[in-house]
């Protein structure tokens, strides 16, 4: 039956028959501002277009990994899988158990180390090993414990860990505290240093709604290695922290969507939009920016999101 015959379906049944006959899907929702945006755009596709119900379950990667294995319907979605950081649990879940599918539609992400542009000029800093210059480090010491600190992600993330390990392998740790915290207080912290004229250093990725609410830029590192890039993740090893060995620039990220194979099953018309759904680095960017910079709530940003693009969707949904 094609995706255009289960709509009709999914829809009739909705509108003639009780609501029970409506194909459901639970979207996990990782932290991150980019990944709040597209699971609710991939929401407002199901209940606005495809006459569906949708919930919303907060949770970290490792959270939502092992409830799309377990295949029950608790979290059906992840959103904004990045790829290799998730690896860990894309080999687990997708290649090896063959429980949860990944889409062929990804958009490109790229990620670092960032300051802002007039504490780089002022200072001359350039790359990610300026950090590690006394003279700098003094500057982003808030706490006056001898050593600036830097945003390395948010607790959950597995770029936090490989930035962790970055901290150490680039010989900062003499100079630099790596922190972990929410993405929000990082925002915060952002906004503050530079109205205070402060030194900060952040994990910065793109897309993302930084590059639009801050002047900031991405530091150097070495260029991407594969033989310098050693990373194991907690959730493969306890002594990932020790195993583990990254000197080097990561590589440019795929970042898509993934689902549990027992959703096709239960809701095959929202899997088969799923197989389809696909957006651009630039969109994550200003659904991104609208929530985060403009205080936006991610369900009125992704519906008018819906609205604005209705060839796209059309087009998702084999209309």
């Amino acid at each position: 039956m094609s995706l255009k015959v289960k709509l009709l379906t999914a829809t009739l049944l909705t509108v003639i028959s009780a609501p029970v006959y409506a194909e459901n899907v639970n979207i996990g929702v990782p932290s991150w501002t980019g990944a709040q945006a597209i699971a609710n755009v991939l929401g407002a596709v199901v209940e606005m277009r495809m006459g569906g119900t949708v919930d919303y379950i907060p949770g970290d990667n490792a959270t939502i990994f092992q409830a799309m294995d377990q295949g029950k319907g608790d979290i059906d979605v992840h959103p904004d899988v990045w790829l290799p950081n998730q690896q860990s649990f894309t080999q687990k879940y997708v290649d090896e158990a063959k429980t949860v599918t990944l889409s062929s539609h990804p958009y490109q992400g790229n990620q670092g180390f960032c300051v802002s542009k007039d504490f780089a000029k002022a200072n001359n800093i350039t790359d990610i090993a300026d950090l590690g210059r006394p003279d700098v480090a003094v500057l982003m010491d808030s706490d006056g414990n001898g050593q600036g600190e830097m945003w390395i992600g948010a607790p959950g993330w597995a770029s936090a860990n490989v930035n962790e390990v970055k901290v150490r392998d680039y010989g900062l740790l003499d100079f630099i505290e790596p922190v972990r915290a929410e993405e929000s207080v990082k925002t915060a912290r952002i906004k503050d240093s530079i109205a205070k004229g402060e030194g900060y250093a952040f994990y910065c990725y793109k897309p993302h709604a930084v590059w639009f609410m801050f002047d900031v830029e991405m530091l150097s590192e070495p260029t991407f290695d594969e033989a310098k890039y050693k990373m194991i993740q907690p959730s493969d090893d306890a002594d990932w922290y020790e195993k583990s060995s990254v000197a080097t620039k990561d590589a440019l990220k795929n970042v898509q969507i993934a689902w549990s194979n027992s959703l096709v099953d239960r809701s095959p018309a929202i899997a088969e939009f799923f197989t389809n759904f696909a957006l651009t680095a630039d969109d994550v960017s200003g659904l991104a920016f609208e929530i985060s910079a403009n205080g936006r709530d991610p369900a009125d940003v992704a519906k008018e999101w819906v609205e604005a693009n209705s060839d796209r969707v059309d087009a998702m949904l084999g209309l």
